[in-house]
């Protein structure tokens, strides 16, 4: 028929379902190794967004002194202004503790209907994976996008008897290799050392500005 082409009369095609990464952490401070690595797995994997979700209470690291959530959102987010398709999410900070990575998926999956998850993770946190609140549910949930790591193996034998299907749910992950920790810059900072080639340059005006970590311990 004039004026009806084949488009049309199929209908609207419907638009592929987002492709989200979510790359959780304490940020404190975020430095250049988050940035690469959400780079990475968003350019790897094609993703359309990654999210950068500073936690609120870490089950995992009750034991350590943390900065205060906002100033970790800020640095966080002057450390993504820039980078393409990176944004910063509160959904973790804005709700109470403890924190669970299966917690956070939950919520991501409901604000975000139909959208395809992917976990982003440093490949020697998969040796931590079983300590994790409901380890099993969270690879149900989202896809692993892990940062490979020459010469580092977790204990496969542990993770395949316990986790179904979980190597089917990872995907590899290769970036530029920075040996960097947070533990490390704030002992530099409390030491009066340069923090310059570790972290973006606004969150170390911040750092310096604010005087963080200088009285750590």
């Amino acid at each position: 028929m004039e004026g009806v082409n084949d488009d049309d009369a199929a209908g609207a095609r419907p638009s592929p379902p987002m492709r989200l990464g979510l790359l959780g952490g304490t940020f404190d401070p975020p430095h250049n190794g988050h940035v690469l690595i959400a780079r990475a797995a968003k350019q790897q994997l094609g993703l359309d967004r990654v999210l950068f979700v500073p936690v609120g209470v870490q089950p995992l690291k009750q034991d350590r002194r943390v900065s205060p959530a906002g100033q970790r959102a800020e640095m966080v987010a002057l450390a993504i202004a820039g980078q393409p398709g990176c944004e910063l999410s509160r959904i973790d900070l804005d709700r109470p503790g403890p924190h669970y990575t299966v917690d956070l998926l939950r919520i991501a999956s409901g604000l975000y209907p139909g959208a395809q998850l992917w976990f982003i993770m440093g490949g020697d946190s998969l040796s931590d994976l079983l300590l994790w609140r409901d380890p099993q549910r969270v690879i149900d949930l989202a896809r692993l996008a892990v940062l490979r790591r020459l010469g580092f193996e977790p204990d496969w034998a542990a993770l395949d008897a316990a986790l179904t299907d979980l190597r089917k749910r990872i995907d590899w992950i290769d970036a530029q290799s920075i040996d960097v920790a947070a533990h490390d810059i704030q002992r530099r900072v409390r030491r009066g050392e340069s923090i310059d080639a570790l972290v973006p340059p606004a969150v170390a005006r911040y750092i310096a500005e604010r005087r963080l970590y200088a009285d750590k311990t």
